[in-house]
């Protein structure tokens, strides 16, 4: 038979609060089943599955998007190296634009603190040009993810 975990020993040998297990768990991130004792018990594929979760939010993958990619898995299996190569290569493209947009802000950060607001006619940032002044005033932004 396997070895089974506690939700204390997952917690002490992954460094995540027993509070996270639960959030996780609650999110269909992880699974355990109960004891007879109404107690959880875990699996040694959670300590992988775990470990993938904190890298992929590490890096800023949004935990609807790990859970996807978690599913994707057989059920219960320890993701492998190949699992996370794939996992990863789904993720590339998007930490790719993230990686162009951060190097965009910090190269335009100095100029956007120098206006003091991102809607004057300068802005690299947001309005270069102030392309959005030509539609007229208002909002005219909308950031979908």
């Amino acid at each position: 038979m396997a070895r089974e975990w506690t939700v204390g020993e997952v917690a002490a040998r992954s460094g995540v609060a027993v509070s996270a297990l639960h959030f996780y768990e609650q999110r269909g991130l992880i699974r355990s089943h109960r004891t007879g004792g109404n107690q959880r018990r875990y699996g040694a594929d959670v300590l992988r599955r775990v470990a993938v979760i904190k890298v992929a939010q590490d890096v800023g993958i949004s935990l609807a998007d790990i859970r996807a990619a978690l599913d994707s898995l057989p059920e219960g299996r320890t993701p492998t190296r190949v699992d996370w190569a794939r996992l990863s290569a789904i993720w590339r493209d998007d930490l790719d634009q993230r990686i162009a947009q951060l190097k965009k802000l910090r190269d335009g950060l100095t100029d956007c603190i120098g206006c003091g607001c991102m809607s004057i006619d300068r802005c690299p940032l947001r309005n270069k040009e102030d392309r959005l002044g030509h539609d007229g005033p208002g909002a005219r932004r909308l950031v979908v993810r």
